[in-house]
Order: C-alpha cells, then structure tokens, then sequence
C-alpha cells in the first residue's frame, strides 16, 4: 500500500502527491527541511527542530502557512495515518518558496510556500554501532551558510557518495584542515581524555543530537571543548563518534584507512551512546525494547 503524505493541506496517498514543474525546489533548492526522530509515535525533541526550522525560515524569508504547532500536529497524524504507533519512525518535513515562474528574484508577494511531510519506518542501526564504522574525508568546499538546514543538498550528495565510492559508512568534510562535519552527521573526537567537536557557527549545522550530546556529555562530567580537531590530530585520536537523528551516536573506528584509537567503539563513545539512548527511549515502558 502507498504510505500517506501530506502535501499543502492535504493528506494522500504517496503515489497521488504531485507538485509543479514551476517548484522552487525543484529549480533553486529554495527551501529548507528537518527530519525528525519518533519512538512509538511519540516526536523525540521535536522543540529543538521547530526552533531551527523557524530559525531557517526566518534566514530564507520564508512564510508558510501553517505554524509550527500545525506541523508537530501532522507530524503526529502521519504516523497514526502510515501506523508508526509502535517502534522507530522518522518524519520529513520541506518547506520550499513554493511555484511561480522561474525567476531568481523572489516570487509575487502572496504566492504560497509548499509545504510536505512523510513518515516512514526506520531501523536503528545497532550492528554497525557494536563494531564501529570507518569514514573518509572530503574537501569542505560549500557556501558559508551551513547552519541553514537548506534542502540544496548537492555538496552533501558528492561527499555521501565519495563514501559510498570507499565503501564506508560516511565522509567528513574538511575545511583548511579543520574537521566540520559529516555530509549528514556532526563529529567529534577525544583527544588527551577531552571531547572536541567543530564550534557551532555559520560553517556548520547546528544538530539537534550535537546539542543533546553536549549536554549529556558534561552531565556525565566529560571535559567538553567546542574546538576542532584537524587532520594533522587523526593519529591522536583515542576516539571518535558521529552523532545526527538516524545515527544517534555512532563509533568511528578508522579514518581515510588509519585506526582510531584501539580500533573499537571507545569508552566516552558508548557512554554517551547510553545515556542518549536513555533519554530517547525515557518514555517507552520497561522490557518493551
């Protein structure tokens, strides 16, 4: 059966959604999107991304016409629609300009931003956490304004499929020689017993499980430092760890083919894995999961 979507006021069949060769989205990436973890139908931190997305909207001037509440409300809907009630789920939302001839200008005044959502089914990749993953690096070369959740996503598809060229799980992007990010994940390394990670700015995405993490790695009393580390620090390593909302915390076990510390998910690594996982999971019964 075709998963229901719901698409500038309406709720359909995926296969019956359709949208006009005249989308800014299609034409500019003129849009931004989020995309938002859900355990049992229940949204996880789903404040923390209505407060980015209404950040982007306001950076790309964008005016839809349904309100944050609105969208957390069929969010929800979704799921009981595409029955994503018990188990992991993810629900995507995009906000584009909307259609109007193409123009680099904006459109008239009034014309009205799409606005789609979908939920689907996912699988928490718990095999790949047990082992660790490797990663490769990847030139840093896009716009300066990474903290925008833009659905123009090209330098991200390039640096995704150089992983997928090395058979690896990710790519970390490289900025003069400092480690930003990965093409959909946020990074951090230990060095000398201390947690780093690229400081939030312009050059980076502000992740929702970046901030969750942060958080619990100084309640676990973690030395934290929003400093980056940069490539001439990968033999210093003891660990590493991707963090984003379909990879929660993830083990880094080797980069462009060099080993990270012992070669295993490292100690901080899992605790903060742990204690993210206690929070995701906080309102799931006990012996449910």
């Amino acid at each position: 059966m075709s998963s229901v979507v719901y698409l500038n006021g309406d709720f359909l069949p995926r296969s019956e959604a359709k949208l006009s060769v005249d989308e800014r989205g299609f034409f500019f990436g003129d849009g931004v999107y989020e995309v938002t973890r859900a355990v049992d139908g229940h949204l996880f931190e789903s404040g923390r991304h209505m407060k980015r997305l209404a950040r982007g909207l306001r950076e790309l001037r964008l005016e839809p016409a349904v309100s944050l509440a609105d969208i957390e409300s069929i969010s929800l809907d979704l799921l009981k629609r595409n029955d994503i009630t018990q188990g992991e789920g993810t629900v995507y939302l995009q906000i584009t300009r909307g259609a109007a001839p193409r123009t680099h200008h904006f459109p008239p005044a009034g014309t009205p931003c799409t606005v789609f959502l979908s939920a689907q089914r996912f699988t928490v990749p718990h095999d790949k956490r047990a082992t660790g993953v490797a990663v490769v690096t990847y030139p840093d070369i896009r716009w300066s304004r990474c903290d925008i959740k833009t659905v123009n996503l090209l330098a991200a598809v390039m640096a995704k499929q150089s992983a997928v060229d090395h058979d690896v799980f990710e790519a970390l992007f490289v900025r003069e020689s400092a480690v930003t990010e990965g093409s959909h994940t946020n990074v951090f390394g230990v060095i000398d017993g201390e947690l780093r990670t690229y400081p939030a700015s312009n050059l980076i995405l502000g992740g929702v499980t970046r901030d969750v993490v942060l958080e619990l790695a100084r309640e676990l009393g973690f030395p934290v430092s929003e400093t980056p580390f940069h490539i001439h620090h990968l033999a210093e390593l003891q660990e590493c760890f991707l963090t984003g909302t379909t990879t929660d915390v993830m083990p880094v076990v080797q980069v462009d083919g060099q080993v990270v510390g012992s070669g295993k998910p490292g100690r901080m690594t899992m605790a903060l894995y742990e204690a993210l996982a206690a929070r995701l999971y906080a309102a799931v019964p006990a012996g449910t999961r």
